[in-house]
């Protein structure tokens, strides 16, 4: 039931999100302002959280605030899709005031959710089962991206008056679907719970004094503080700077799925057998280098060299992110008190809320203020016959927030060190072990044994770049 509610949800997700969502808005008309603020509707409602813990204590039926709070949620997403054809001067208000009920009660309801599959799942199957459900819910979103996506190409060549129908047409589906997911959900079984009933505010500062959790609350803000800075125009930069059909990005967003369908499970398995903070520490630094590496996206003049760069950020963004989202979860279930589990994840939700709410928007600020800034890095080559200039570094518009992004992900991993977790093995024995299941599968994981260690190569290139050079 679980698995098939995240299916719905899943797809309700891929009709209404995403690149799909940035165009349906720039279509719109959208600012940068507005788009880092849909961006960042998602997780400012998460401050709202509190509702869920008060629900849990009137009522205590986990389920059932699930299921209603899902209904509620849910529904507005046909309301979107009616109201194009009722009053169009003012659709994308409208856009943005349904999405905050959309994920305002979707965030009512994750409290709640998470708490009852920490009771359902057992801990020790808990990466396991969720890369298992993942998987299956990537493989779908794969499917019916690509569809739309070229549905959506299609029509933009052929008959361009149609392109906002289609969209209003995906989110009554996406509705429609996710109501069906939650009557799916509704009949999934709820093991008994306790939550004491003493003052919510009382109750939110006890994860605050425990240390071990107060660590992980401030790794896990930084660190999404710097993904949401730069991450939710990454599409933008693609549709507004390069001109790319969505079909072009949606296939890359693909490429990054299956990736990651193939990496989860190996994340997973590992994340079990040793620890979740070892897993994050493994694919962090690849993801750094995906954000890095989106600094050097446009500046080739082959359309080619720019696809396959593109293409080659995909892939590891997929592994990396795979690894690092499961791994954040479950080390966040996994910390929790299983009596206070709902307190706990919800304080974890807010403060991470707050972070992934004002990074977006200043982002969409910074992308503003860089409109009219550029900075180029190239080198020149003049000689008889031969006047070539290579460009190394093209920073303008929306590609300044890469570095800034990547700057301050550096920094918030250097806070992963001082979180404990039950379990934890040592990072360097955990991928000498990967590195020997990986190849005894070489057929499904090639990728992996070189990406799990490519800082450390480097790194140690480095060295010897810099001893060779001292002895000489």
């Amino acid at each position: 039931m679980v698995i098939g509610d995240g299916l719905a949800a899943e797809a309700m997700t891929t009709l209404t999100g995403g690149a799909f969502l940035v165009a349906m808005a720039l279509l719109m008309g959208a600012s940068n302002f507005q788009i880092g603020l849909l961006a960042a509707l998602s997780t400012f409602t998460n401050l709202f959280q509190l509702i869920s813990i008060w629900l849990v204590q009137r009522f205590n039926n986990r389920r059932a605030i699930v299921v209603v709070c899902s209904f509620l949620a849910r529904s507005p997403l046909i309301v979107i899709g009616i109201i194009p054809f009722i009053n169009s001067s003012a659709s994308l208000n409208i856009l943005i005031v349904c999405l905050f009920f959309y994920y305002l009660f979707g965030s009512i309801a994750g409290p709640s959710w998470n708490s009852w599959m920490k009771d359902l799942v057992p801990e020790k199957s808990l990466g396991a089962y969720f890369s298992k459900r993942t998987r299956l819910m990537q493989t779908l979103n794969v499917i019916l991206g690509i569809l739309l996506a070229l549905l959506l190409d299609y029509i933009k060549q052929h008959n361009p008056t149609y392109q906002l129908p289609a969209y209003t047409i995906m989110f009554v589906s996406a509705g429609f679907l996710g109501i069906g997911g939650a009557i799916i959900l509704s009949r999934a079984p709820e093991p008994q719970s306790f939550i004491q009933k003493e003052n919510i505010f009382k109750m939110l500062g006890k994860p605050l004094k425990d240390k071990n959790f107060l660590r992980l609350l401030v790794f896990n803000s930084g660190w999404v503080f710097a993904l949401n800075l730069a991450t939710p125009f990454f599409t933008v930069f693609l549709m507004k700077d390069l001109n790319y059909p969505i079909s072009y990005i949606i296939a890359f967003g693909i490429i990054s799925q299956l990736c990651s369908i193939f990496a989860i499970q190996t994340w997973g398995s590992f994340a079990d057998k040793y620890s979740n903070k070892t897993i994050i520490s493994i694919g962090a630094p690849l993801y750094i280098l995906c954000i890095i590496a989106w600094c050097f996206v446009g500046i080739f003049s082959q359309l080619y060299a720019n696809v396959s760069l593109l293409i080659l950020i995909y892939i590891f963004t997929g592994i990396s992110t795979a690894g690092i989202d499961l791994s954040l979860t479950n080390i966040g279930l996994k910390l929790a008190p299983r009596e206070e589990s709902i307190v706990y994840l919800s304080t974890k939700n807010i403060i991470t809320a707050f972070f992934s709410t004002i990074a977006p928007l200043f982002g969409g600020y910074l992308a503003d203020f860089f409109a009219k800034r550029q900075l180029n890095v190239t080198a020149l080559w003049d000689a008889p016959g031969a006047h070539r200039l290579f460009r190394f570094v093209h920073l303008h518009d929306l590609n300044f927030l890469f570095p800034i992004a990547a700057f301050f992900a550096v920094i918030s991993l250097q806070m992963l060190i001082y979180v404990k977790e039950k379990g934890e093995v040592g990072r360097e024995q955990v991928k000498r072990i990967m590195r020997t299941s990986i190849r005894s599968n070489l057929k499904d994981y090639f990728l992996i044994s070189y990406l799990i260690s490519w800082h450390h190569q480097l790194w140690e290139i480095i060295k010897r770049k810099l001893v060779f050079d001292d002895d000489n």
